[in-house]
């Protein structure tokens, strides 16, 4: 067998065996579903909300959640396989460096990739069978798509952090600021240029600037195709920006493959 598939299929077996997947699945499931379902509560209703609110509330929530769960699966890969030796041992098979890095991507972006389609699947389902079909099926694979690829650029993220520290609480102090930073202070820091700024930022170099963080990236795709009236906040002011999809979409791939390779690069040259 390669070892890469070796590799990945032993760390997808762990995350069966440790619940990951079950946990991330269920998660994602329990929150798409009531939020698609007591979305418009707010209004004083109680039914499935309207695609455009579900996949703006979606979006909101999961650009917090998927981030934490993929620092969290994958802070300690290569830490703390070191502090408990079986690191060393890994590499004294015929496997590189680069083979066991590749290996524990595929692994736990595994489990990433099943758990978001299955948690957030469940909700088009819901929506797919109460309203139009043709309609939520594009969205919702949009949506699948853009929270699997901010899923796997964490995990890179993340690989990068377990491969610069030597200790598991290190990595793990470090993973947290990592989240923080991105999802909470990236954002305030943009809105206080935006008023802090006297002539403030044009709409492009907002746009510009929020290419330097992919929670806001995956926003920024999911809500530049629903109504500006359900979209609030900094990404109000960018969601007319002129790139495409699928432009942005590449951007954001380039956020999983520039961690990765960053990984790569430190593992080469990492003292074991």
């Amino acid at each position: 067998m390669n070892p890469v598939f070796a590799v990945a299929i032993k760390e997808f077996q762990d995350g069966i065996r440790n619940r990951w997947l079950i946990s991330i699945t269920l998660i994602f499931a329990v929150l798409s579903l009531g939020l698609s379902y007591y979305g418009s509560v707010a209004s004083g209703q109680l039914g499935v909300a309207s695609l455009s609110s579900t996949i703006a509330s979606l979006s909101s929530l999961a650009v917090f959640l998927i981030p934490l769960i993929a620092l969290l699966l994958s802070y300690d890969s290569f830490v703390g396989e070191q502090e408990s030796g079986t690191l060393l041992l890994l590499l004294t098979y015929p496997l590189s460096h680069s083979q066991l890095l590749l290996g524990k991507f595929l692994g736990q972006g595994s489990i990433i990739t099943l758990a978001t389609s299955l948690g957030f699947g469940s909700a088009a389902f819901l929506l797919a069978i109460q309203s139009d079909f043709v309609g939520v099926v594009p969205a919702f694979s949009l949506f699948i798509l853009t929270a699997t690829l901010l899923g796997l650029c964490f995990i890179a993220i993340a690989y990068v952090i377990s491969l610069s520290v030597s200790e598991k609480s290190k990595a793990a102090g470090i993973a947290l600021m990592t989240w923080f930073f991105f999802v909470l202070v990236f954002d305030l820091a943009l809105l206080a240029i935006l008023v802090g700024v006297e002539d403030g930022l044009s709409q492009q170099q907002l746009v510009q600037l929020m290419m330097f963080n992919p929670a806001d990236l995956f926003r920024l795709i999911n809500l530049s195709a629903l109504n500006t009236g359900d979209v609030n906040g900094v990404l109000a002011v960018a969601i007319d920006q002129s790139r495409s999809q699928g432009t942005l979409l590449l951007m954001m791939s380039g956020w999983v493959v520039a961690p990765l390779a960053i990984a790569s690069l430190v593992f080469s040259k990492k003292k074991l």
